[in-house]
Protein backbone atom coordinates (compact mmCIF):
# COMPACT_ATOMS: atom_id res chain seq x y z
CA UNK A 1 0.00 0.00 0.00
CA UNK A 2 1.22 3.51 -0.83
CA UNK A 3 0.03 6.22 1.56
CA UNK A 4 0.41 9.98 1.88
CA UNK A 5 -0.28 11.54 5.28
CA UNK A 6 -0.81 15.30 5.55
CA UNK A 7 0.09 16.50 9.05
CA UNK A 8 1.56 19.83 10.11
CA UNK A 9 1.96 22.33 12.89
CA UNK A 10 1.44 20.86 16.34
CA UNK A 11 2.08 17.47 17.92
CA UNK A 12 -1.71 17.13 18.24
CA UNK A 13 -1.92 16.90 14.44
CA UNK A 14 1.33 15.05 13.78
CA UNK A 15 1.29 12.29 16.42
CA UNK A 16 -2.02 10.76 15.24
CA UNK A 17 -0.56 10.71 11.73
CA UNK A 18 2.54 8.91 12.99
CA UNK A 19 0.41 6.40 14.92
CA UNK A 20 -1.64 5.69 11.78
CA UNK A 21 1.55 5.23 9.75
CA UNK A 22 2.92 2.79 12.33
CA UNK A 23 -0.30 0.74 12.25
CA UNK A 24 -0.26 0.55 8.44
CA UNK A 25 3.34 -0.69 8.50
CA UNK A 26 2.50 -3.28 11.15
CA UNK A 27 -0.31 -4.63 8.96
CA UNK A 28 1.48 -4.26 5.63
CA UNK A 29 5.24 -4.38 6.05
CA UNK A 30 5.94 -3.55 2.40
CA UNK A 31 3.85 -0.36 2.52
CA UNK A 32 5.39 2.95 1.44
CA UNK A 33 4.43 6.05 3.40
CA UNK A 34 5.41 9.69 2.97
CA UNK A 35 4.26 12.78 4.87
CA UNK A 36 3.37 16.19 3.49
CA UNK A 37 3.92 19.17 5.78
CA UNK A 38 5.29 22.70 5.81
CA UNK A 39 8.78 24.00 6.58
CA UNK A 40 7.56 25.68 9.78
CA UNK A 41 5.96 23.11 12.08
CA UNK A 42 7.00 20.31 14.46
CA UNK A 43 6.68 17.84 11.58
CA UNK A 44 10.22 18.83 10.58
CA UNK A 45 11.48 17.20 13.77
CA UNK A 46 8.90 14.50 14.57
CA UNK A 47 8.41 12.95 11.11
CA UNK A 48 12.10 12.33 10.19
CA UNK A 49 12.75 11.22 13.78
CA UNK A 50 10.08 8.53 13.30
CA UNK A 51 11.82 7.39 10.11
CA UNK A 52 9.47 8.80 7.44
CA UNK A 53 10.19 11.03 4.47
CA UNK A 54 8.71 14.53 4.74
CA UNK A 55 7.87 16.59 1.65
CA UNK A 56 6.97 20.24 2.21
CA UNK A 57 4.57 22.62 0.51
CA UNK A 58 3.34 26.18 1.12
CA UNK A 59 0.16 26.20 3.20
CA UNK A 60 -1.28 28.71 5.64
CA UNK A 61 -4.33 29.17 7.79
CA UNK A 62 -6.46 31.90 6.24
CA UNK A 63 -8.38 34.64 7.98
CA UNK A 64 -11.69 36.08 6.73
CA UNK A 65 -10.21 39.59 7.05
CA UNK A 66 -9.13 41.21 3.81
CA UNK A 67 -5.51 42.29 4.21
CA UNK A 68 -2.33 42.32 2.15
CA UNK A 69 -0.82 39.68 4.44
CA UNK A 70 -3.83 37.40 4.02
CA UNK A 71 -3.81 37.82 0.23
CA UNK A 72 -0.12 36.82 0.21
CA UNK A 73 -0.93 33.71 2.27
CA UNK A 74 -3.80 32.87 -0.08
CA UNK A 75 -1.49 33.06 -3.12
CA UNK A 76 1.09 30.85 -1.37
CA UNK A 77 -1.59 28.33 -0.38
CA UNK A 78 -2.82 28.14 -3.99
CA UNK A 79 0.79 27.48 -4.97
CA UNK A 80 0.82 24.77 -2.27
CA UNK A 81 -2.15 23.07 -3.96
CA UNK A 82 -0.08 22.76 -7.14
CA UNK A 83 2.91 21.47 -5.15
CA UNK A 84 0.73 18.85 -3.40
CA UNK A 85 -0.78 17.77 -6.72
CA UNK A 86 2.68 17.27 -8.21
CA UNK A 87 3.79 15.14 -5.23
CA UNK A 88 0.67 12.98 -5.51
CA UNK A 89 1.04 12.55 -9.28
CA UNK A 90 4.63 11.38 -8.82
CA UNK A 91 4.05 9.13 -5.77
CA UNK A 92 0.69 7.69 -6.93
CA UNK A 93 -0.71 6.82 -3.46
CA UNK A 94 -3.59 4.42 -2.84
CA UNK A 95 -4.99 6.85 -0.26
CA UNK A 96 -4.33 10.33 1.14
CA UNK A 97 -4.91 10.79 4.87
CA UNK A 98 -5.15 14.14 6.68
CA UNK A 99 -4.91 14.51 10.45
CA UNK A 100 -6.12 18.09 10.78
CA UNK A 101 -4.70 21.56 10.26
CA UNK A 102 -4.42 23.86 7.27
CA UNK A 103 -2.06 21.50 5.42
CA UNK A 104 -5.07 19.27 4.69
CA UNK A 105 -6.78 21.88 2.53
CA UNK A 106 -4.28 21.78 -0.31
CA UNK A 107 -3.44 18.07 -0.01
CA UNK A 108 -6.97 16.63 0.26
CA UNK A 109 -8.24 18.99 -2.48
CA UNK A 110 -5.44 17.87 -4.79
CA UNK A 111 -6.20 14.20 -4.05
CA UNK A 112 -9.92 14.78 -4.68
CA UNK A 113 -9.15 16.35 -8.07
CA UNK A 114 -6.93 13.39 -8.94
CA UNK A 115 -9.68 10.95 -7.80
CA UNK A 116 -7.44 9.43 -5.12
CA UNK A 117 -9.32 8.03 -2.05
CA UNK A 118 -9.22 10.44 0.89
CA UNK A 119 -9.65 10.12 4.65
CA UNK A 120 -9.56 12.80 7.35
CA UNK A 121 -9.06 12.26 11.08
CA UNK A 122 -10.45 14.98 13.39
CA UNK A 123 -9.07 14.86 16.94
CA UNK A 124 -11.15 17.62 18.52
CA UNK A 125 -14.74 17.58 19.75
CA UNK A 126 -15.33 20.79 17.77
CA UNK A 127 -14.03 20.15 14.24
CA UNK A 128 -11.59 22.61 12.70
CA UNK A 129 -12.20 24.79 9.63
CA UNK A 130 -10.23 22.47 7.35
CA UNK A 131 -12.38 19.43 8.16
CA UNK A 132 -15.65 21.35 7.72
CA UNK A 133 -14.49 22.87 4.46
CA UNK A 134 -13.35 19.50 3.09
CA UNK A 135 -16.34 17.43 4.29
CA UNK A 136 -17.93 17.19 0.82
CA UNK A 137 -14.66 16.28 -0.88
CA UNK A 138 -13.48 13.65 1.62
CA UNK A 139 -14.52 10.01 1.26
CA UNK A 140 -14.30 9.17 4.97
CA UNK A 141 -14.05 11.35 8.09
CA UNK A 142 -12.97 9.76 11.37
CA UNK A 143 -13.72 11.53 14.66
CA UNK A 144 -12.31 11.17 18.17
CA UNK A 145 -15.49 12.20 19.98
CA UNK A 146 -19.10 11.32 19.14
CA UNK A 147 -20.05 14.96 19.79
CA UNK A 148 -18.11 15.96 16.65
CA UNK A 149 -20.41 14.00 14.32
CA UNK A 150 -23.33 16.43 14.48
CA UNK A 151 -20.95 19.36 13.92
CA UNK A 152 -19.79 18.15 10.50
CA UNK A 153 -22.36 18.80 7.79
CA UNK A 154 -22.56 17.32 4.28
CA UNK A 155 -20.05 14.54 4.94
CA UNK A 156 -20.21 11.39 2.82
CA UNK A 157 -19.22 9.03 5.63
CA UNK A 158 -18.38 9.77 9.30
CA UNK A 159 -17.08 7.10 11.68
CA UNK A 160 -16.36 7.42 15.41
CA UNK A 161 -12.99 5.75 16.10
CA UNK A 162 -11.23 7.78 18.80
CA UNK A 163 -7.68 9.15 18.64
CA UNK A 164 -4.57 6.96 18.64
CA UNK A 165 -2.38 7.87 21.63
CA UNK A 166 0.95 6.62 22.97
CA UNK A 167 -0.05 6.49 26.63
CA UNK A 168 -1.97 3.36 27.59
CA UNK A 169 -3.53 2.07 30.79
CA UNK A 170 -1.11 -0.13 32.75
CA UNK A 171 -2.17 -2.56 35.47
CA UNK A 172 0.77 -2.04 37.82
CA UNK A 173 1.04 -4.08 40.99
CA UNK A 174 1.12 -2.14 44.28
CA UNK A 175 4.87 -2.78 44.47
CA UNK A 176 5.47 -1.49 40.91
CA UNK A 177 3.35 1.58 41.62
CA UNK A 178 5.28 2.37 44.80
CA UNK A 179 8.61 1.96 42.98
CA UNK A 180 7.51 4.49 40.33
CA UNK A 181 6.37 6.91 43.05
CA UNK A 182 9.67 6.61 44.97
CA UNK A 183 11.74 6.92 41.79
CA UNK A 184 9.92 10.18 41.03
CA UNK A 185 10.84 11.66 44.41
CA UNK A 186 7.32 11.39 45.82
CA UNK A 187 5.91 9.77 48.96
CA UNK A 188 3.66 6.74 49.29
CA UNK A 189 0.20 7.01 50.83
CA UNK A 190 -0.29 10.74 50.12
CA UNK A 191 -2.60 11.66 47.20
CA UNK A 192 -0.64 12.68 44.09
CA UNK A 193 -1.65 15.43 41.68
CA UNK A 194 0.06 15.57 38.28
CA UNK A 195 0.28 19.03 36.69
CA UNK A 196 1.43 19.78 33.16
CA UNK A 197 0.61 22.26 30.42
CA UNK A 198 1.79 20.57 27.26
CA UNK A 199 5.37 20.11 26.09
CA UNK A 200 6.17 23.81 26.53
CA UNK A 201 4.23 24.36 29.76
CA UNK A 202 1.30 26.70 30.40
CA UNK A 203 2.17 30.00 32.07
CA UNK A 204 -1.27 30.56 33.64
CA UNK A 205 -1.30 27.08 35.21
CA UNK A 206 2.29 27.60 36.37
CA UNK A 207 1.36 30.89 38.03
CA UNK A 208 -1.41 29.13 39.97
CA UNK A 209 1.02 26.43 41.20
CA UNK A 210 3.53 29.08 42.31
CA UNK A 211 0.71 30.65 44.35
CA UNK A 212 -0.10 27.25 45.90
CA UNK A 213 3.58 26.85 46.88
CA UNK A 214 3.94 30.33 48.36
CA UNK A 215 0.77 29.91 50.44
CA UNK A 216 1.58 26.28 51.39
CA UNK A 217 -1.89 25.18 50.29
CA UNK A 218 -0.74 21.65 49.43
CA UNK A 219 -0.52 20.24 52.97
CA UNK A 220 -3.01 17.43 52.27
CA UNK A 221 -1.67 16.27 48.90
CA UNK A 222 1.56 16.19 46.90
CA UNK A 223 2.29 17.34 43.37
CA UNK A 224 4.56 16.41 40.52
CA UNK A 225 4.66 19.49 38.32
CA UNK A 226 6.17 19.77 34.83
CA UNK A 227 6.77 23.48 34.22
CA UNK A 228 7.90 23.16 30.61
CA UNK A 229 11.63 23.46 29.74
CA UNK A 230 11.49 27.13 28.78
CA UNK A 231 9.74 28.18 31.99
CA UNK A 232 11.66 26.14 34.57
CA UNK A 233 14.50 28.64 35.15
CA UNK A 234 12.07 31.59 35.26
CA UNK A 235 10.00 29.85 37.95
CA UNK A 236 13.13 28.76 39.84
CA UNK A 237 14.29 32.39 40.01
CA UNK A 238 10.83 33.61 41.02
CA UNK A 239 10.72 31.16 43.92
CA UNK A 240 14.29 32.06 44.95
CA UNK A 241 13.16 35.68 45.30
CA UNK A 242 10.86 34.39 48.06
CA UNK A 243 13.71 32.29 49.50
CA UNK A 244 12.13 29.04 48.28
CA UNK A 245 14.46 26.33 46.94
CA UNK A 246 12.76 24.68 43.95
CA UNK A 247 14.39 21.35 44.86
CA UNK A 248 13.23 21.38 48.49
CA UNK A 249 9.51 22.20 48.60
CA UNK A 250 7.26 20.23 50.91
CA UNK A 251 4.95 17.79 49.05
CA UNK A 252 6.21 19.05 45.71
CA UNK A 253 8.43 17.69 42.93
CA UNK A 254 9.18 20.28 40.23
CA UNK A 255 10.71 19.25 36.89
CA UNK A 256 11.05 20.91 33.48
CA UNK A 257 9.65 17.88 31.66
CA UNK A 258 8.34 14.42 32.58
CA UNK A 259 10.01 11.75 30.47
CA UNK A 260 8.13 8.81 32.04
CA UNK A 261 4.71 10.36 31.44
CA UNK A 262 2.96 7.03 30.86
CA UNK A 263 4.10 5.76 34.26
CA UNK A 264 3.16 8.98 36.04
CA UNK A 265 -0.29 9.30 34.47
CA UNK A 266 -1.02 5.74 35.53
CA UNK A 267 -0.04 6.13 39.19
CA UNK A 268 -1.35 9.61 40.11
CA UNK A 269 -4.76 10.33 41.64
CA UNK A 270 -5.73 13.55 39.81
CA UNK A 271 -4.49 15.29 36.65
CA UNK A 272 -4.41 19.08 36.11
CA UNK A 273 -3.82 20.02 32.47
CA UNK A 274 -4.89 21.83 29.33
CA UNK A 275 -7.52 20.02 27.27
CA UNK A 276 -5.97 19.13 23.96
CA UNK A 277 -7.65 16.20 22.21
CA UNK A 278 -4.86 13.74 22.95
CA UNK A 279 -4.77 14.67 26.64
CA UNK A 280 -8.55 14.16 26.93
CA UNK A 281 -8.26 10.77 25.22
CA UNK A 282 -5.41 9.68 27.48
CA UNK A 283 -7.24 10.80 30.66
CA UNK A 284 -10.41 8.94 29.66
CA UNK A 285 -8.54 5.79 28.65
CA UNK A 286 -6.65 5.77 31.95
CA UNK A 287 -9.77 6.56 33.98
CA UNK A 288 -8.42 9.55 35.92
CA UNK A 289 -10.25 12.45 37.60
CA UNK A 290 -9.08 15.72 36.12
CA UNK A 291 -9.16 19.49 36.45
CA UNK A 292 -8.98 21.02 33.00
CA UNK A 293 -7.95 24.55 32.03
CA UNK A 294 -8.80 24.95 28.32
CA UNK A 295 -6.35 26.99 26.29
CA UNK A 296 -8.22 30.19 25.31
CA UNK A 297 -8.14 31.95 21.94
CA UNK A 298 -7.89 28.79 19.85
CA UNK A 299 -10.15 28.09 16.88
CA UNK A 300 -13.81 27.79 17.96
CA UNK A 301 -12.70 27.27 21.60
CA UNK A 302 -12.09 23.63 20.67
CA UNK A 303 -10.22 22.94 23.93
CA UNK A 304 -13.32 23.99 25.88
CA UNK A 305 -15.47 21.60 23.84
CA UNK A 306 -12.90 18.85 24.43
CA UNK A 307 -13.00 19.47 28.18
CA UNK A 308 -16.81 19.36 28.19
CA UNK A 309 -16.67 15.78 26.92
CA UNK A 310 -15.30 14.79 30.35
CA UNK A 311 -17.21 17.39 32.37
CA UNK A 312 -20.55 16.25 30.89
CA UNK A 313 -20.08 12.71 32.23
CA UNK A 314 -18.92 13.91 35.66
CA UNK A 315 -15.26 13.04 35.14
CA UNK A 316 -13.69 16.52 35.19
CA UNK A 317 -13.91 20.01 36.63
CA UNK A 318 -13.30 22.91 34.23
CA UNK A 319 -11.64 26.15 35.30
CA UNK A 320 -11.52 28.84 32.62
CA UNK A 321 -8.11 30.41 32.04
CA UNK A 322 -9.26 33.87 33.15
CA UNK A 323 -10.69 32.47 36.38
CA UNK A 324 -7.66 30.43 37.36
CA UNK A 325 -5.63 31.23 40.46
CA UNK A 326 -3.90 29.22 43.18
CA UNK A 327 -6.74 29.31 45.68
CA UNK A 328 -9.41 28.25 43.18
CA UNK A 329 -7.21 25.45 41.84
CA UNK A 330 -6.42 24.24 45.37
CA UNK A 331 -10.14 24.24 46.28
CA UNK A 332 -10.93 22.03 43.27
CA UNK A 333 -8.01 19.69 44.00
CA UNK A 334 -8.99 19.22 47.65
CA UNK A 335 -12.64 18.57 46.80
CA UNK A 336 -11.49 15.64 44.67
CA UNK A 337 -8.44 14.14 46.42
CA UNK A 338 -9.90 14.40 49.93
CA UNK A 339 -13.16 12.74 48.88
CA UNK A 340 -12.29 9.14 48.01
CA UNK A 341 -15.81 8.33 46.83
CA UNK A 342 -15.93 11.32 44.48
CA UNK A 343 -12.44 10.49 43.22
CA UNK A 344 -13.49 6.90 42.51
CA UNK A 345 -16.71 7.99 40.78
CA UNK A 346 -14.91 10.53 38.56
CA UNK A 347 -12.38 7.88 37.54
CA UNK A 348 -15.22 5.50 36.68
CA UNK A 349 -17.02 8.21 34.68
CA UNK A 350 -13.87 9.06 32.69
CA UNK A 351 -13.76 5.55 31.30
CA UNK A 352 -17.32 5.92 29.96
CA UNK A 353 -15.90 7.97 27.07
CA UNK A 354 -12.74 5.93 26.59
CA UNK A 355 -12.03 4.29 23.25
CA UNK A 356 -10.41 0.92 22.67
CA UNK A 357 -8.70 -0.67 19.64
CA UNK A 358 -8.48 2.76 17.98
CA UNK A 359 -5.68 1.86 15.56
CA UNK A 360 -7.57 -1.26 14.46
CA UNK A 361 -10.72 0.77 13.76
CA UNK A 362 -8.79 3.38 11.79
CA UNK A 363 -6.96 0.76 9.72
CA UNK A 364 -10.28 -0.93 8.94
CA UNK A 365 -11.68 2.37 7.62
CA UNK A 366 -8.56 2.98 5.51
CA UNK A 367 -9.01 -0.39 3.78
CA UNK A 368 -12.77 0.22 3.33
CA UNK A 369 -12.19 3.67 1.85
CA UNK A 370 -9.71 2.35 -0.70
CA UNK A 371 -11.98 -0.61 -1.60
CA UNK A 372 -15.10 1.56 -1.98
CA UNK A 373 -13.31 4.00 -4.27
CA UNK A 374 -11.95 1.20 -6.47
CA UNK A 375 -15.34 -0.52 -6.74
Amino acid sequence: MKVVIAAAGTAGHINPGLAIAKKIQEEQKDSKIIFIGTTRGLENDLVPRAGYELKTIDAYGLSKKLSIENIKKMIKTLKGFGEAKKILEEFKPDIVIGTGGYICGATISAAHQLKIPTLLHESNAFPGKAVKMLAKKTDTILVSFEAAIERIKNAKNIVYTGTPVKIKKQNYSEQQKNEIIKKSGLKENIPIVLVFGGSQGARKINNAIVEIIKNKYNENYQMIWATGPKQYDIIKEELENDEININNISNMKVVPYIYNMEEMMNVVDVIVARSGAMTITEISNLGKPSILVPLPNVSHDHQLYNAKVLEDVGAADIILDNDLDGKKLNDHIEKIVLDKERCRKMAENAQKVSTNHVEDKIYEQIIKTISNKVS
